[in-house]
Parts: structure tokens; sequence; C-alpha cells
């Protein structure tokens, strides 16, 4: 019945391609979630679980879309990088973004017992997302370098870092790791009020913050886990063909292989690793040119 006289009304569906020879990043945020972790009981400042749970779903999403070479996480988003030359859905916006978004949000509810085995589910939690084009490596570098630095120490999503008001004059869900960090200090350890801790942070600058944790309640920030400070860096490592003695550049056929097997031996590996590591500079992009590789 494709032909049916009903057929016309797909002339109202708009064709929405995404501009080719562009970079594709695809970030999810979760919908309310200093709610959902209040909710929860989620760990002040941080929740571990909550964090590896983003991390399984990012790495679902992966698995299932190859044209995906980088994902970052931090809180409660997850940003994921698509090759400049991807025809992924042939390039269709609303397709990739709905599907991005539901796996994720599957793959989320899904795994969510192993993390949480002891804490039913309240209610379904809910992803948005967008995607934005990026015409080069340079805004693309720069794009997670921002993310990055967001989550070390500008703005920062509060959903598994504290459920308390925001900052006077900043958005309410959004509040820097190294002051949150110090914020739940004072108030789970110093016993001051969420106000109190709020007027004795008030105008400070990093330096300060270091000294009360240090000072105050023996805490080093800069040996708190890399995952707080840094995020969750997601990629599919390439790992060297095995060619046998040597290690040599063309594998060499041995006693008994078949011609395909030594071609198989030959190929390029990858595996999906998740690191806490710095992608501000340049060490990490040097080290893995394939990652914006067309």
């Amino acid at each position: 019945m494709a032909n049916s006289k009903y057929a016309y009304v797909r002339n109202y569906e708009i064709p929405d391609p995404l501009l080719p020879g562009c970079f594709l990043i695809c970030r999810l945020d979760g919908h309310s979630f200093h709610r959902f972790s209040d909710q929860h009981g989620f760990e002040k400042p941080n929740d571990e679980r909550a964090l590896k749970l983003m991390d399984h779903a990012a790495k679902d999403v992966m698995a299932a879309y190859k044209d995906i070479v980088l994902a970052f996480g931090e809180s409660d988003e997850f940003s994921f990088l698509l090759r400049k030359s991807t025809s992924l859905y042939n390039r269709r916006h609303a397709k990739i973004l709905s599907t991005l978004t539901s796996h994720f949000t599957a793959s989320y509810v899904f795994h969510w017992p192993e993390y949480f085995p002891n804490t039913p589910m309240q209610y379904p939690p809910s992803f948005d997302g967008r995607v934005v084009l990026y015409p080069d490596d340079r805004s693309v570098r720069d794009y997670f370098a921002w993310r990055q630095a967001d989550s070390e120490s500008s703005l920062q999503p509060q959903s598994f870092r504290t459920h308390s008001v925001g900052l006077p004059g900043q958005r309410s869900a959004h509040i820097n790791n190294l002051y949150n960090t110090v914020f739940w200090a004072l108030v789970q350890r110093g016993g001051q009020t969420t106000t109190e801790a709020h007027a004795k942070l008030r105008g400070t600058v990093s330096s300060a913050k270091h000294e009360i944790l240090f000072q105050q309640f023996g805490i080093n920030y800069n040996e708190i886990s890399l995952r707080f400070r840094k995020g969750s860096v997601i990629v599919q490592e390439v790992t060297p063909p095995d060619n046998g003695p040597g290690n040599t550049v063309f594998p060499q056929e041995t006693p008994g292989e078949t011609t395909m097997e030594t071609k198989k031996r030959g190929k390029t590996k990858t595996r999906m690793e998740v690191l806490h590591c710095d992608v501000i500079g340049d060490g990490f992009w040097t080290e893995r040119p394939y990652i914006l590789s067309s």
C-alpha cells in the first residue's frame, strides 16, 4: 500500500542531511539528573558507580556504531565523535541523534542493576542530545579540551557531584568539581550547613580551595581519582598486527599457514579502552593520529 492515496503525507517530512566533510559530535546529557541522583541516593561529591554505569552505556554505543572513534564523559554527559567520512544513516540528523540517544538510554537502564544492585530504579531516566558539526581537527580538539576543562575546573553538571543548589549567579545545575569537593568536605566533615559552606567559598580562588582541603581535612586534591578530575575517555586503541618473529611490517607466511590466515594475522586490531587522561595537550592526539584521520 506504499502508493496508496495516503502516501502523500510523506511530502511533509523534511530532509535533514548533515553537511558532508565535517566531523559529527553527538553530546548526550542527563535530563533532570539532579532530581534523579537525589532520588536514588547517589554518593556525594562523586558517585563512582554512576560514572562507571555511564561508561558502560557509552561503550555499548561505541560497539554498536563503528564510526564513533572517540567518546568523552563527565558527570551526566557523554560526547561521541563520529569520523568526518561517516555515512551513518546517510548522515540524517534526526536518525543519528535519536538512535544514539535511545541506545545510550536503553543501555543505562539495562545495566543499572549491575552497578546499583540494592537500589531499585524508582523511575526511568532520560537523556537529551544534540549533534554539532565541526569543520576541522583543531575545532574537534578544542571541543574536547573545553569539555575536559569544564570537568576539571569550570562549571560542572552536578548530578553525580552534588545535590546542592548552585553558586549565586550560576546555573544551579552546574558547579565545578574542585568547588564541589571542598563544599561537601565542609558540609559532611566540617559540620557546616550548605549556606555556610557556600558563604565560606564565595569568591575564593583555586589555591584557597586547595588549602582548605589540605589544611582542614588532609585532602590533597591532586591525589583524588583521575576519573573525577579528568573524566572518562573511551577510544579504540590500535594494536600492532601480529606479524610473528621480528614484528615485520608485512606478515610472512609460516609453515602450514594459508594465505588467508597470513593476511588475517597482519590486519590491524583494535580494543576499546576507558582512560582517565589529559586530552587538552598534544600528547593524546599525537599518539593516536587515527582518531582524526579520514
